[in-house]
């Protein structure tokens, strides 16, 4: 707010109100904005939705986000989705030196993380969520497993996962010698994965086992996946809450 005072206009700085996030807690877009906000040390707000009720179908939250998508970030009069560009907003709010910016980062160190967060994207989301869905999600929906689509997307992880591996042999994170965005982005996905029959397919990638490991000891990563179950938070109800 401001105050008048001595014929002048003086900027009197009140506390922030928290950022808001809407979404499910499970979902691992969700995850991956919650991992940034911890680690930032942010305040922010939770406003959880149902994705059973449909309440991201709702005039409400299309106004927010008219592709009816979660996470969405309110900080002030500013509204994002789209969970890689809000955990980019937090971090240069916040922390850019997990953008390869900011003190110690530089130029080239910031293109790493950038180049690493697009492969995250698309190439080991590609391969990682179909797996997901058909040996997790569709037994509670009441979908068919197609376990073509899974081993032609486990072949594509291991293709995947060798790329990382000579990545991470002369380097402790994907982006060099500290830890960004780019690492921190794979977590959510990652999650769920090692939640499948197929974990053990990490193991054949010593140093990518390592990066993960480390990445799981983390506190923030802990704290959210403390609300992150292994059956996507289906439980008995057969839905995601």
């Amino acid at each position: 707010m401001y105050q008048q005072s001595a014929g002048q206009i003086q900027l009197q700085e009140g506390p922030m109100a928290p950022m808001k996030v809407y979404g499910w807690v499970v979902s691992p877009w969700m995850a991956r904005v919650l991992v940034a906000l911890e680690e930032a040390g942010a305040e922010y707000e939770v406003v959880p939705m149902s994705r059973s009720g449909g309440d991201h179908r709702r005039p409400e939250h299309l106004a927010r986000n008219p592709f009816g998508e979660i996470p969405v970030l309110e900080d002030g009069d500013l509204t994002l989705y789209q969970s890689r560009a809000i955990a980019r907003y937090i971090f240069r709010k916040y922390k850019p030196e997990l953008l390869g910016l900011g003190e110690g980062g530089s130029l080239e160190e910031s293109a790493m993380v950038d180049m690493w967060l697009d492969v995250e994207a698309h190439q080991h989301e590609a391969a990682v969520r179909p797996i997901l869905w058909h040996c997790i999600i569709n037994k509670f929906e009441g979908r068919d497993r197609d376990q073509g689509v899974v081993d032609e997307s486990v072949r594509k992880l291991e293709k995947v996962l060798g790329v990382y591996e000579a990545r991470l042999s002369g380097s402790r994170y994907l982006a060099g010698d500290r830890i960004s965005l780019a690492d921190l982005s794979h977590f959510s996905n990652m999650r769920y994965f090692m939640a499948t029959e197929y974990a053990g397919v990490v193991d054949a990638y010593p140093h990518v086992k390592a990066w993960w490991e480390a990445l799981l000891a983390r506190p923030t990563v802990q704290k959210v996946m403390a609300g992150m179950p292994p059956d996507f938070g289906f439980g008995s109800s057969g839905n995601i809450p």
